[in-house]
């Protein structure tokens, strides 16, 4: 499997990934225009995309879908609740607990954000799997086991708590983010990933950093901090930006 994140942070959140018989991106929250540019940096055509599956429908997720959709007719996984407001999408799938686009199994786990439905994914060919998870504020206990020992974990490491509580955000969005069906602090999502990585683990990209209340390198260091606390190692850690892809990586 090859995955890169395309760009992840407040403004806008694809990620593009491929076999050697499947092509999809996890949400398109992007200009359509955006998304193709960065897909033909990588030899992909848009017409090649065999789905897009969305994590919920708030507008740095879906910015791009509408026009991506009726230009190339991609199919579009999304729960029932979700179709409510993406009823402007004529392809569409309803997501299962686990299902397969080509050779890709798709497990849904779901998530706490302040969405009329929120989803993670945990994206399985063969012997490799990339876990997916944003837009949360906790971690269901339930979905421990099967996120454990994964190749690849591309999880929110949204804000600082103490950059967040000084910021000059209204009480009520501080208190939001912070909730439950808010966002992942670094703190958080430090404290996830070091329970869930183990020696398949190759890669971790932290995703969907606030520009207002994060910083690259403090994300960063959390994560490796803790990681070096609980005796962990993972090779490679990698900060998705919010204008930039990353590389095409390959597990």
């Amino acid at each position: 499997m090859r995955v890169s994140v395309l760009s992840s942070g407040s403004k806008g959140n694809t990620t593009y990934i491929e076999t050697d018989n499947a092509k999809i991106l996890i949400d398109i929250g992007n200009s359509a225009k955006y998304v193709k540019e960065k897909l033909e940096e990588f030899g992909t055509v848009p017409e090649s995309i065999d789905a897009i599956l969305i994590t919920h429908t708030h507008i740095d997720h879906i910015k791009g879908l509408k026009t991506f959709e009726k230009k190339y007719h991609t199919p579009v996984y999304m729960t029932d609740i979700m179709r409510e407001t993406l009823d402007y999408v004529d392809n569409y799938n309803y997501i299962e607990d686990e299902f397969d686009i080509k050779d890709i199994r798709v497990t849904s786990i779901r998530t706490s954000h302040d969405a009329p439905d929120s989803r993670g994914y945990i994206i399985t060919n063969g012997d490799k799997s990339i876990v997916y998870i944003t837009d949360t504020g906790y971690i269901n206990k339930k979905y421990f086991d099967i996120l454990k020992n994964k190749d690849l974990y591309i999880m929110e490491s949204n804000h600082d708590i103490e950059m967040l509580s000084n910021s000059s955000y209204p009480f009520n969005l501080r208190q939001r983010i912070l909730s439950d069906k808010g966002h992942l602090s670094n703190y958080d999502s430090s404290k996830y990933l070091s329970s869930f990585v183990g020696d398949n683990t190759k890669y971790i990209l932290l995703a969907h950093l606030s520009h207002e209340n994060n910083t690259e390198s403090l994300a960063y260091d959390t994560l490796i901090n803790r990681l070096n606390e609980d005796n962990k190692q993972v090779s490679n850690v990698i900060v998705a930006k919010q204008d930039e892809e990353t590389d095409l990586i390959t597990i």
